[in-house]
């Protein structure tokens, strides 16, 4: 199957996916800078799910740049990522609110832990499909990146389980900066 009626369809998604965190977004109450300081948790949350989102278009514009033909397995696997990643918006809104309690930012943090997990299947997947292609099966050599984000969110729930949850929420942003440098610290 060809890939960009598919890459189409993720970008759409994710798009509609920023346009809820956006609205879901709270209006400062007057037009003072306490309103502003007000909703601080709220626009850092938000600035966080951005940070996601874009990351994860980025990353899948890169990949799917190279793609040449994809199979079932890829699109299933995308289409489950993208239905855990659709809760990102729900999931801002509950960690904005309850920026101090555990649970929310767990919920946050697993979101990123599946889908780390699922993009190693989807490489896989992709891999596994398009074997003559050197550039992908070069692209997608190694997992650094995924298994950082894993390895470092589960160190940020141990933490934001026994001391400061907001831990989580500040693991998943490095692990961001994490896919972005690691295959540049290795080169």
């Amino acid at each position: 199957m060809e890939t960009e009626r598919f890459e189409a369809l993720i970008d759409a998604i994710l798009a509609i996916i920023i346009t809820i965190i956006v609205l879901e977004i709270p209006l400062a109450s007057n037009g003072s800078w306490q309103a502003l300081i007000d909703i601080k948790f709220e626009f850092i949350i938000y600035a966080i799910s951005f940070m996601i989102c874009f990351n994860f278009w980025n990353f899948n514009n890169n990949i799917f740049s190279i793609v040449n033909k994809i199979d079932p397995k890829v699109i299933w696997t995308m289409g489950l990522t993208l239905f855990i990643f659709s809760l990102l918006p729900y999931l801002t809104t509950f960690v904005a609110e309850n920026f101090y309690v555990f649970f929310p930012q767990f919920l946050y943090g697993l979101v990123f832990i599946i889908t780390a997990v699922l993009s190693v299947a989807i490489s896989e997947f992709l891999k596994s499909t398009d074997p003559g292609n050197i550039a992908l099966q070069i692209a997608l050599k190694d997992h650094y990146p995924m298994h950082f984000t894993i390895v470092l969110i589960l160190i940020g729930t141990v933490i934001g389980y026994f001391v400061y949850p907001p831990v989580i929420m500040l693991c998943c942003l490095m692990s961001i900066f994490g896919v972005w440098f690691i295959p540049k610290i290795r080169k």
